[in-house]
């Protein structure tokens, strides 16, 4: 079956914003290009927190992440990749011309040259919350994620966290509920640093060093009171709620990845400065990645992919360029410049 299938000179296994930009990169340096996505839809991590406002990318105001999604898919179909949906890649493996055959969960194959990995943290899991029977309470008002911030309308609202997601919600959240408390075990916040002073700056009420001890519903189907407890003194106090919302991290699963040969730790894959890895011609990005000037930014995510496509290039044309062309200068985007209505001054 593989001699029939189409090569391609990259092949990126997922498609959240490392992958969708590295495809964009792809095109620029004009290599015949495939994205892999396990779901059945474009976006990433991004996915779990639509609604959510992003601050930190660059020369952008600020942008909801369904927004930026959208953006990122639109420029990533500039040079026309092939996108696939909905495979789960579980194996590789080396042929005899040094090409790379990749196989998906129900036996689809994929040929290709290079292999960006883009998989974030795998299959991520929300850590749940360690108390008997709260899982009843997930299909009424306990939630792991905010997919919609109107549904949190004039609300009293709990939020259990003290990473950037449960920071972030109760930012944004605090001029739309009714009320927003935060509890957290610890008296330091982890998020950044500005949006730990503004959610202390604002209205949002504060509770550290506390877990939340047990969950109380008079009706059996949804919570109305949380009893909290404090971490050092044991005191006691009770809560009534309309919401709560659980932000206590993600669990990671990389699945068959583990069982390729690569030098992967818990949360992350050892690359190079380059992104390369022990693996010829198999190079990574984003989240998966770490190295010593790592930035975890999208910023950060973005320069990785154009290092791991940069290194990919040269993988397969060793004389190539270190780098594209910029856009201002790059003949690719002369003709939809055009397209555009541009009209460029010859220099």
């Amino acid at each position: 079956m593989k001699d029939s299938l189409e090569r391609y000179d990259v092949t990126i296994i997922g498609g959240g914003p490392a992958g969708l930009y590295t495809a964009f990169y792809s095109g620029m340096r004009e290599l015949k290009t495939k994205v892999i996505e396990a779901q059945d839809e474009l976006g990433g991590r991004v996915l779990t927190y639509p609604e959510k406002m992003i601050w930190d990318v660059g020369a952008m105001p600020p942008i909801r992440g369904e927004q930026l999604i959208a953006q990122l898919i639109g420029q990533a179909r500039t040079f026309d990749p092939t996108i696939v949906l909905g495979q789960r890649i579980v194996g590789m493996e080396r042929q005899e011309d040094g090409t790379i055959l990749l196989t998906a969960d129900l036996g689809q194959q994929h040929l290709t040259r290079t292999v960006i990995l883009a998989v974030g943290y795998g299959e991520r899991q929300n850590v749940k919350l360690e108390i008997e029977g709260a899982d009843r309470f997930e299909v009424t008002n306990l939630h792991y994620t905010v997919q919609e911030l109107e549904r949190f309308r004039d609300q009293r609202v709990l939020i259990s966290g003290g990473g950037d997601s449960a920071v972030d919600w109760a930012n944004e959240l605090q001029s739309i509920a009714s009320s927003v408390t935060i509890v957290h075990r610890r008296d330091h916040f982890g998020g950044l640093e500005r949006s730990v002073t503004m959610m202390k700056n604002s209205s949002v009420q504060i509770r550290t060093p506390y877990t939340i001890e047990a969950l109380h519903s008079s009706d059996g189907t949804q919570i109305d009171r949380v009893s909290l407890l404090h971490t050092e003194t044991s005191e006691r106090e009770q809560l009534e709620v309309d919401a709560v919302i659980v932000n206590h991290g993600m669990k990671c699963n990389y699945g068959s990845i583990r069982n390729w040969g690569l030098d992967l730790g818990e949360w992350n894959l050892e690359v190079g400065a380059e992104m390369t890895t022990n693996i010829p011609g198999v190079f990574a990005a984003g989240d998966f990645v770490a190295y010593d000037s790592k930035v975890e930014l999208l910023a950060g995510t973005f320069t990785s992919g154009i290092l791991a496509l940069n290194s990919a290039k040269r993988y397969i044309q060793p004389d190539a360029s270190l780098m594209a062309y910029v856009s201002s200068h790059n003949e690719l985007f002369k003709e939809k410049n055009r397209a555009l209505g541009v009209v460029e001054e010859e220099v």
